[in-house]
């Protein structure tokens, strides 16, 4: 949250004709409402519709205007949990490229696509991610989800070495320094924060060292939410309900973290106040930037196996009463 907050402030003074962040949507809702706190300009859209070779024209249509300075999205998807393909990364690449704009890639369930297995280091498949095909990128990385290390709130944010080195004359508005890595640390980030404690630096920098030493399996511990979320659709779609953002690119979307849902005849906040009386919360996809306003997201998180015979007889009930 911190390195978009930061990113998202900074990018915004790059170049004074580009005053506006794309959010590609359903997304982070937090991501809104910074742009709200600063007092900046965002316009969204939601993917849903734009997938495939649909996404260039849609993005274009944004880029062309002149007044884009960044793209973020998040991959794997939260709240949906779609994964943008190689395809589709290399059309974001390619119009980053042509239009000069810079990509803003939330990783924060970095390697948790389980369609494939991204835990053997220096062996592909590799994490699908827009630095493939251009450099004006900005990766952020967080060790809350992928590598279960919620408790003392550190992450990354990666910024390609052609963009740390940009000089970017605009940025003496605000900053001492028209170079953007400089302008970021020295001038953003250090006016926001005095740093995170040097032993969850020491912690995050000892885990990527075991996974790229192969020695941890860290997809190995998270694929328990896979697992769960595969028996937790199930039960879901035995009972009525349906997967709203179901398929990447023709493909089926993997099992993860999250998954959305929908029941006929029920926008999402209804859905949401009914369920509720069937002791099952979740939250609406309509706060997320989606246009799908008959769905919800669930989070396989914190519900344990040990639950879902209860959660099978509360969906049961709910379709008995409403089918």
């Amino acid at each position: 949250m911190q390195g978009g907050f930061a990113a998202f402030l900074t990018l915004s003074r790059i170049n004074k004709e580009r005053d506006t962040t794309l959010l590609i949507d359903p997304g982070f809702p937090v991501h809104h409402q910074q742009h709200i706190v600063l007092g900046q300009k965002f316009e969204s859209f939601d993917v849903y519709d734009f997938r495939g070779e649909k996404l260039r024209d849609k993005l274009e249509s944004y880029f062309s205007k002149g007044n884009i300075h960044s793209v973020l999205y998040s991959n794997p998807n939260n709240p949906s949990w779609i994964c943008f393909t190689d395809h589709e990364l290399k059309i974001i690449g390619d119009l980053a490229n042509k239009y000069d704009v810079i990509i803003l890639e939330d990783l924060a369930y970095i390697g948790m696509d389980f369609r494939k297995d991204y835990s053997k280091p220096g062996v592909p498949p590799f994490q699908p991610t827009v630095a493939k095909y251009t450099e004006n990128y900005i990766l952020m990385i967080s060790s809350s989800k992928a590598f279960s290390y919620a408790g003392q709130r550190v992450s990354c944010m990666i910024i390609s070495n052609k963009i740390f080195h940009s000089k970017m004359p605009d940025l003496l508005r605000f900053y001492t320094t028209d170079i953007f890595g400089r302008a970021m640390i020295y001038g953003t980030i250090y006016a926001l924060s005095a740093g995170t404690s040097h032993s969850a630096q020491y912690a995050l920098a000892a885990m990527f060292k075991a996974v790229n030493d192969g020695t941890y399996n860290f997809i190995e511990v998270v694929r328990e939410y896979g697992k769960k979320a595969k028996i937790m659709k199930k039960l879901f779609i035995d009972n009525g309900f349906h997967i709203v953002y179901d398929q990447d690119e023709g493909v089926p979307i993997a099992d993860g973290f999250y998954f959305t849902f929908a029941y006929p005849g029920f926008t999402g906040e209804q859905l949401l106040e009914e369920l509720l009386y069937y002791g099952i919360s979740a939250i609406a996809l309509s706060i997320t930037g989606s246009q799908r306003n008959e769905g919800i997201r669930a989070c396989v998180s914190l519900v344990r196996r040990e639950q879902f015979p209860a959660l099978e007889y509360r969906l049961k009930k709910f379709h008995e009463h409403y089918s």
